[in-house]
């Protein structure tokens, strides 16, 4: 836990007081005991005054239009664009996160986007995004700033997705997701000493919260491990992984492995080599998985969704790039008409377009 000066404050929820004076924040697994001026493990939620606040609302650290494959979601509205936005600090302590300059930032300084929810859908708007992602950093930990932008965009006709390691508390996850019409949970690893030794966390509130969102909610729900060489890629770990999906989650969710590179605090481990991920790949669909990806790395075959009655190329990809889609207009095989899972319209992208594999930083104007 941390002291610092606010920077600028929003009541935040989901908190309770202590019997010393402390403050409880009820948010996720932590259970951060604040006391005056203190801030949690995540450095965006404080005790001021006697009341829990969230330091980071209406704050960002940047806008830019994605594809929609890049969060990665394969099966939610392919080609589309998504307007992208984080702000600062994280509830888990990952040695190899990958966006460590934005979810280790204890420095408010760089939060210089300044935007409010109705701010942001009418940026969404006005670039032609189809949905606005929550992500760089967890969104759970600024969940009443997403929570207000998404009820936002929703009525302004915008998808909201959120890019979590699903690290929260079940109060605050029924209405986070509530308003989540997609989510791409970060799957760390199947093993809780991953969790405690790497991340700081626990394995089991993940796993309940992946069936819980994928059972009791509309969230649609893609899965994503980064593989670790020596950590979490082995093979007994992932075909334990891939079966735990299978029989808990069902076979249709999407799985994505993606390539680790050496970052943050765990430089000392090579690379993730295609290979790995290949052969996870096939582990996991051996277990009955039907959609497998590979991620960060060049591999068409591993980036293309099948049909998993007859094998047909549905929607073949080239890392961002859609080659091919081949869906019919109500998101069926065009020679079995098995119908794919997932969120698909008449028209992959825009008018028959994808976005492409562009990444645009943009401005969002004050309103």
């Amino acid at each position: 836990m941390l002291t610092a000066a606010v920077d600028s404050s929003h009541p935040a929820r989901w908190w309770h007081p202590l019997p010393d004076g402390r403050l409880q924040c009820d948010l996720c697994p932590r259970d951060c005991q604040l006391h005056a001026g203190q801030r949690g493990a995540c450095f965006v939620r404080q005790n001021v005054d006697d009341t829990m606040v969230l330091t980071t609302y209406g704050r960002s650290s940047g806008f830019c239009i994605d594809p929609i494959e890049k969060k990665p979601l394969n099966h939610f509205y392919p080609g589309s664009s998504v307007l992208s936005f984080g702000t600062a600090g994280c509830n888990l302590t990952c040695r190899f996160c990958q966006n460590w300059d934005i979810s280790k930032a204890k420095d408010m300084d760089r939060l210089m986007d300044r935007a409010s929810p109705q701010a942001i859908a009418a940026a969404a708007r006005r670039h032609g995004a189809d949905s606005v992602a929550y992500t760089y950093n967890d969104p759970v930990i600024f969940a009443e700033y997403a929570i207000d932008t998404a009820l936002a965009c929703r009525d302004a006709g915008i998808h909201n997705v959120a890019v979590t390691a699903g690290y929260i508390h079940p109060a605050p996850a029924r209405e986070f997701f509530a308003v989540m019409d997609a989510a791409n949970v970060d799957l760390k690893a199947f093993s809780d000493d991953f969790y405690h030794r790497l991340c700081g966390g626990r394995l089991q509130p993940v796993l309940d919260l992946l069936v819980y969102l994928h059972h009791d909610t509309y969230s649609w729900l893609e899965i994503t491990t980064l593989l670790i060489p020596g950590e979490n890629d082995s093979d007994a770990e992932v075909q334990a992984l891939s079966s735990w999906i299978a029989r808990e989650l069902g076979t249709e969710v999407p799985l994505h492995f993606t390539a680790f590179h050496p970052d943050w605090r765990l430089r000392d481990r090579p690379a993730t080599p295609p290979e790995t991920l290949q052969r996870a790949r096939r582990i996991a669909r051996d277990a009955g998985l039907q959609h497998v990806y590979t991620g960060n790395v060049h591999d068409p075959d591993g980036g293309t969704t099948y049909c998993q009655t007859c094998g047909t190329p549905l929607i073949v990809r080239d890392w961002y790039d859609i080659r091919h889609y081949g869906l019919t207009a109500d998101g069926a095989c065009p020679d079995c008409a098995t119908p794919l899972a997932g969120r698909f319209t008449a028209q992959f992208g825009r008018n028959g377009q994808a976005f492409g594999p562009r990444r645009l930083p943009v401005t969002v104007a004050p309103i």
